[in-house]
């Protein structure tokens, strides 16, 4: 075969491809041959039809096997005559049979990128100790108290600190409707009625409990706060948007003992020392997930601080418009209106690109990390995973693997196991140094 690769921008390349007459014709015999030995045709024994008969009854499905196997001949040859690490072939375009026999036909190739690995042993991690502390556990068991609160409403006194305001409440900048002076969804920030808050610093924006606080039930107060320049909404960071808030409700949350009665209510009958036990372990479990998660980040930012290269644009277009899809879902779960979503689309896009180009480096690399070390995942390890999942859906195993590889999906799911293998070696030979707990553990 004459094969032609001329690697393009963007990790493409160009395929072109000449199958001699020859060739062509001696894979089309041998495709004959197969097809005279099982066909029955009437009036001749099994096996026993001339050739010509069988090429003219079976013309059409020997032309397309014949295409379908150069085709494929003629990839595997690529592959091995250039060194290529091909992620999509594409489809073969302009089959041509000459008037000579030879075949001839183009490809359009979207190729793996090449990657430089830089150092990847012994990177330096920074993560906080994975020990409980009382305090977090006595943290962990006053959210619980909080959880199964009763609430008092409260009439014979103004607000204060601790208490949950009930309020109605729009907003303005320059003297005009937030929204409209932005152009624009402004979310939670524009009103809200019967809005629950709780009087602490940590609540809405700084400086508007203690505002609330000493107002009575039916009072009406205009709240002016400047927006943190930390604020999500560029716009209105440093700007100061005035709140017209009315108290509608005071009411005061009373909180259970935490005692043996308590946690047997909450628990199906443990005591108050085992709640404290099982606090203890949730927090672990998270801490470390936390803390691991943390461990990652700072190998993904290692990573592309010091390596750069070319992303195949359909693949950086597609994992794109997943993040994108990612984001608005969690924008829908967290109360954003569609009108709100729409009002931040440029927003949602630029994020998303940036989350999917980082993505897909780091895929690559990882990638390419796992070839250097011979990491792999077997068939049976792949098959033990999804049989876990499955058990886990209370799915039948050969029914979910069998729905999964009728989709396409295994391929995907095998690369995500091999980006984890390669993930938990580079952990093994990182160099970690313990630091005081800090908010970095809450990355997400």
């Amino acid at each position: 075969m004459n094969i032609i690769v001329e690697k393009q921008p963007n990790c493409i390349a160009t395929l072109r491809v000449e199958v001699p007459s020859d060739k062509v014709n001696s894979e089309r015999a041998k495709i004959v041959s197969g097809y005279a030995a099982q066909a029955r045709i009437p009036g001749f024994r099994p096996g026993k039809a001339p050739k010509k008969v069988i090429e003219k009854k079976f013309q059409a499905a020997i032309a397309e096997e014949l295409d379908d196997k150069l085709v494929r001949q003629a990839y595997d040859e690529a592959l091995r005559k250039e060194a290529l690490k091909v992620l999509n072939f594409g489809n073969p375009q302009n089959i041509s049979h000459l008037p000579d026999g030879t075949l001839t036909f183009n490809a359009v190739l979207t190729l793996a990128p090449d990657v430089e690995l830089p150092e990847y042993k012994g990177i330096a991690v920074k993560a906080p100790s994975a020990e409980v502390t009382e305090q977090e556990i006595d943290t962990q068991l006053e959210g619980l108290r909080e959880r199964f609160a009763d609430y008092q409403d409260i009439t014979d006194r103004a607000a204060q600190d601790g208490d949950l305001a009930v309020i109605d409440y729009s907003s303005t900048l320059d003297g005009q409707p937030l929204e409209e002076a932005l152009g624009k969804s402004a979310g939670y920030l524009a009103g809200r009625e019967g809005f629950w808050i709780k009087l602490d610093e940590n609540s809405f924006l700084p400086g508007f409990a203690a505002a609330v606080a000493g107002m009575n039930t039916g009072d009406q107060k205009d709240i002016a706060l400047t927006i943190p320049e930390d604020f999500p909404l560029s716009d209105l960071q440093n700007k100061e948007v005035v709140f017209n808030v009315s108290l509608k409700g005071i009411k005061l949350a009373v909180l259970p003992e935490l005692d043996d009665e308590f946690a047997a209510k909450i628990t199906g009958g443990k005591t108050h020392a085992e709640l404290r036990d099982m606090a203890k372990g949730q927090i672990e479990v998270e801490k470390r997930r936390r803390i691991d998660d943390h461990k990652v980040n700072q190998i993904v930012e290692h990573f592309n601080s010091l390596v750069d290269f070319e992303l195949p644009e359909d693949l950086l277009r597609h994992e794109t418009q997943g993040q994108a899809d990612a984001l608005v879902e969690r924008g829908m779960k967290s109360g954003m209106s569609e009108e709100e979503i729409a009002a931040q689309q440029a927003e949602i896009f630029a994020t998303a690109g940036d989350q999917a180009r980082t993505n897909l480096k780091t895929n690559f690399i990882l990638q390419e990390i796992a070839r250097a070390e011979g990491i792999s995942v077997s068939d049976n390890e792949l098959v033990n995973h999804l049989a876990r999942i499955a058990q886990s859906r209370k799915e039948n195993p050969k029914k979910f693997i069998k729905e999964l590889q009728r989709g396409g999906r295994l391929p995907g799911i095998r690369n995500s196991m091999l980006v984890g293998k390669a993930i938990d070696f580079i952990l093994e030979h990182a160099t970690v140094e313990e630091v005081a707990d800090d908010t970095t553990t809450n990355d997400e």
